[in-house]
């Protein structure tokens, strides 16, 4: 059970999943977990990890919806991405699980340092109009997707900012294509993650509802927002990204000095 506190806390805490999610396809999966742990209080790295995943899974489809409905997903190029990620993501899943909890954090907060520089890096490009899957682009798309697959499942995150450059690398698609394209793949990577979370009974299923519901609300103002602030997104990116140098290295200071 958890306290009221906490419930409101992770009620909160989906809210801002959810709106960063919608704003700019990511950023809120990549601070779901140290949210979990530091802010409403989840002791347990992987409980944290499980709980998370299926949360941003779930916010991630509300909002994969509403972009689906602005046209801006290329399923060509995301359906296969989120297919060959599938496997990835199932057996980063299960070395996750295998390591200490708070070694799986510190490596988490390397990983928010690197999203972060992708995140300032990939941001200001024009991208290609009409890309579709070809045999050109094949291997890149399915290489990346095994890959960001294997680090989302390792994780436990929805991978929004390694998808997003990755789906630009792959096909030189569009920001805006690739964001919501993205979403396909956090769906996913998030769901099989949190299968493989939950047959091992780490996941805390009142908490995970409570991170969807505050995530919905969250979603639909943030892709809502996108719209309106489509000039602005890359000075709302390197917000993003100060936000999340800030908590990994507050992440990598807590865990550091417990070593």
């Amino acid at each position: 059970m958890i306290s009221i506190t906490q419930g409101v806390l992770g009620l909160a805490s989906g809210a801002l999943v959810g709106f960063s999610l919608g704003l700019v396809g990511g950023g809120g999966s990549i601070l779901a977990v140290p949210l979990m742990v530091y802010v409403v209080g989840v002791p347990d790295a992987h409980v944290a990890i499980g709980t998370s995943a299926i949360a941003v899974a779930a916010n991630a489809a509300v909002n994969l919806s509403n972009h689906a409905r602005g046209g801006t997903v290329v399923w060509s190029c995301a359906l296969p991405f989120a297919a060959a990620g599938i496997a990835g993501a199932f057996a980063g899943s299960i070395l996750g699980k295998m390591v200490d909890g708070q070694k799986l954090l510190a490596l988490f907060a390397l990983l928010m340092l690197v999203i972060a520089v992708l995140m300032l890096k990939t941001r200001s490009r024009i991208g290609l109009p009409d890309v579709q899957m070809t045999l050109a682009n094949t291997p890149a798309i399915l290489g990346l997707g095994l890959a960001t697959g294997t680090l989302s499942g390792f994780f436990g995150i929805g991978g929004g900012f390694l998808i997003v450059p990755a789906l630009m690398l792959a096909t030189g698609m569009p920001i805006m294509n690739a964001i919501s394209s993205s979403l396909v793949a956090v769906t996913a990577f998030g769901l099989t993650t949190a299968a493989s979370y939950a047959w091992s009974g780490l996941i805390s299923w009142e908490l995970a509802g409570l991170f969807v519901a505050g995530g919905i609300a969250g979603g639909l103002i943030g892709t809502r927002s996108a719209r309106l602030l489509s000039e602005r997104r890359g000075a709302l990116n390197i917000v993003f990204a100060a936000v999340i140098i800030a908590v990994a290295l507050y992440m990598l200071a807590r865990n550091l000095s417990l070593s």
